[in-house]
């Protein structure tokens, strides 16, 4: 009878001390995936006012409403993109600092301008993605892209381009182009701007005789009938530019374009990062974004931690080549 008392006590013991174990462990478990507690940080790699810092601000907005704490966006900009993703990347790996992260992150250690990389991140989501386009005013003389082809490679040096900085993103996509299409990328002069806009300014004035930017940058110009596209260097034609037609479409296997999304440094704990991923995901699938994203002229292209990471990965690797092509490898 005592055996059998001390046994049923002994177990009982052994069933509360397993409880409050459980109970405890699932506590610590609640406490280590509570984010935010605190205000946090967007950093955005580019300027006040463009286009990457007014997504950033749209993504702080709906953050700051859903998680109940300030997402505030501070721009750090400089070394084109460097500084920003620099700065995102040495942040404490703990949630509290974001980066919208743009394409350069995959070209800035190649071209030399940083010691940052896609290694240094831990991707989270891609919001956007947008192809470059090719571009001219529209009284030029060429009716479709291999027209212009044509024409340049009859007379190397004659023809110039622009789009924005030497080494962005526009000029790249000019490279791979031509280097694609079998003509020597240096047969056109590269003309620098600080952006797509004063590109469009230099094209109007007659300056330049081809602009490589994406084609939401230019539509009020192609819309009033100044400008005309030629070709666009994406997978599928843009809906909202049915008549330009690929570069695939025309014989030339190249597709090329900037993206964004959103990462944090690398060895921030999961939790945090599905945390932030479920939240961005609900909010790219919000009717607000979609009308922010379409008033701005952005495409939307979603992918997820590992499919984001990925393709950022295949990235670095292609642009490696690309930046070797146009001397700017480092």
């Amino acid at each position: 009878m005592r055996k059998s008392l001390l046994y049923g006590v002994t177990l009982l013991l052994i069933i509360a001390l397993l409880a409050t174990f459980s109970f405890s462990c699932k506590k610590q478990e609640e406490k280590k995936i509570e984010y935010p507690t605190k205000a946090v940080t967007i950093i955005c790699p580019w300027a006040a006012g463009g286009g990457t810092d007014a997504l950033a601000r749209f993504m702080a907005d709906a953050f700051s409403k859903k998680f109940g704490q300030p997402f505030v966006v501070v721009n750090k900009t400089g070394g084109g993109g460097a500084t920003g993703h620099t700065a995102g990347a040495l942040a404490p790996a703990d949630g509290y600092t974001l980066t919208l992260v743009t394409l350069e992150i995959a070209t800035v250690r190649s071209m030399g301008m940083g010691d940052v990389n896609v290694d240094n991140f831990d991707f989270i989501i891609q919001l956007n993605q947008d192809s470059s386009a090719v571009i001219v005013k529209a009284d030029a003389p060429w009716k479709n892209l291999n027209e212009l082809l044509e024409d340049i490679k009859k007379n190397p040096g004659k023809f110039s381009f622009s789009g924005s900085g030497a080494g962005t993103i526009w000029d790249l996509s000019r490279i791979g182009m031509l280097n694609t299409a079998g003509i020597p990328v240096d047969s056109v002069k590269w003309i620098p701007t600080t952006g797509a806009a004063p590109s469009i300014t230099e094209l109007l004035g007659g300056h330049v005789d081809v602009i490589t930017c994406s084609l939401p940058e230019a539509k009020s110009q192609i819309d009033a009938g100044l400008l005309k596209a030629l070709a666009i260097m994406a997978d599928e034609r843009d809906p909202r530019f049915p008549d330009v037609p690929t570069l695939k479409e025309l014989g030339i296997n190249w597709s090329s374009g900037t993206w964004r999304g959103i990462a944090v440094p690398r060895g921030t704990p999961k939790e945090i990062i599905d945390i932030i991923y479920n939240a961005a995901l609900e909010v790219a699938n919000s009717d607000e974004f979609k009308n922010f994203m379409n008033q701005r002229g952005f495409g939307i292209k979603i992918r997820g931690p590992e499919e984001f990471e990925e393709f950022a990965r295949k990235e670095e690797e292609r642009w490696k080549e690309i930046i070797k092509l146009g001397g700017y490898a480092q």
